[in-house]
C-alpha cells in the first residue's frame, strides 16, 4: 500500500508596515493559509503556538524590534468573575444570545459599521464594504461560529430566541480545547452595557459548557491601553519563550 505524506503548511512573511498599536514601531507579520480538510487540525496546532485566524490565513507578529503582542488565553475551569464582572452580567441579564453557522446578514452589517464608525475610523477596517464583511464571516476553512446578542422580546421567555434589537455580535472558531474569539463588535449606544466585557464572559460560560479548557482572546499588547482590558480576565496564560505561562497581574 503506497502511502501519502501530509504535505507540510507553506509560510510566508509581509514587508513592514506601521504598527496600529505602537506609535513608531513597524510590524511584519508570519502567516500561512489554512484550507483543505486538516484546516481545523492545523488551525488547532497553529492557535496553541500563537497563531490567530484572519479568513483562511493563520498569522502571528514577527516582528524585527519588538516583542509586545502576547498571546493570551483564559483558563476557564479556574475562572471566577469578579464584582465588577458580575455587575456585567447582571446588566445585560436582559440579552439573549443564539449561537448561528458562520453566515453573514444585512443588519450584522449595519450594526458592524456602526461600531467602526465609532470606535475604529481611523483602522485597517474603516473602509470594509457588505462584500469584505460577508468574506470575514464565511472564508473560513474551520468550524466558526456567529453569536448573535439580541434585547429580549415578550415571547423569549417561551422560546428561547428574541427578535429584539441586535446589539452585539462575535466571530468565533470552536476549537478542540475551547473556543477563540476571532472578531467581535457593538452597537456604541450601549457603551455602558459593557458588551466587549459580556461577549467574553458570554464565551467563558459556553466553553465550559462544551467542557473544554481555554478561551482564546488573541493578542494583548504591553504598553497599549486598548488593550489592557484583556489581563482583567484571570487566571489566563501568556505564551512565552517557554510556552504557555500563568499570568500575573
Amino acid at each position: 500500500m503506497t502511502s501519502h505524506p501530509v504535505q507540510s503548511p507553506q509560510f510566508f512573511l509581509t514587508a513592514p508596515s506601521p504598527c496600529p498599536y505602537l506609535e513608531g514601531q513597524f510590524e511584519r507579520k508570519v502567516f500561512t493559509h489554512l484550507v483543505g480538510e486538516k484546516a481545523s487540525d492545523l488551525n488547532d496546532l497553529l492557535t496553541q503556538g500563537g497563531f490567530r485566524r484572519s479568513q483562511n490565513i493563520a498569522y502571528r507578529p514577527a516582528c524585527e524590534t519588538c516583542r509586545a503582542c502576547i498571546s493570551v488565553r483564559i483558563l476557564v475551569d479556574q475562572f471566577q468573575p469578579s464584582r465588577s464582572m458580575r455587575r456585567v452580567l447582571q446588566r445585560n441579564s436582559d440579552l439573549i444570545a443564539i449561537e448561528y453557522p458562520a453566515e453573514p446578514s444585512s443588519e450584522q452589517y449595519s450594526l458592524f459599521r456602526d461600531y467602526l464608525d465609532a470606535r475604529h475610523r481611523k483602522g485597517g477596517m474603516s473602509d470594509m464594504t457588505v462584500l469584505d464583511y460577508a468574506m470575514m464571516v464565511e472564508d473560513s476553512h474551520v468550524e466558526t461560529k456567529i453569536i448573535e446578542y439580541r434585547i429580549a422580546d415578550a415571547d423569549s421567555r417561551i422560546t428561547g430566541k428574541s427578535t429584539g434589537p441586535l446589539v452585539a455580535v462575535a466571530l468565533s472558531d470552536v476549537m478542540g480545547d475551547g473556543m477563540s474569539m476571532v472578531y467581535s463588535f457593538y452597537d456604541p449606544e450601549h457603551h455602558d452595557r459593557s458588551l466587549g466585557s459580556f461577549m467574553i464572559l458570554d464565551h467563558i460560560a459556553r466553553t465550559r459548557q462544551r467542557g473544554q479548557p481555554h478561551v482564546y482572546l488573541g493578542y494583548w499588547v504591553a504598553g497599549s491601553r486598548k488593550m489592557d482590558y484583556k489581563t482583567k480576565f484571570l487566571p489566563q496564560e501568556h505564551l512565552g519563550a517557554r510556552g504557555w505561562e500563568p499570568f500575573r497581574a
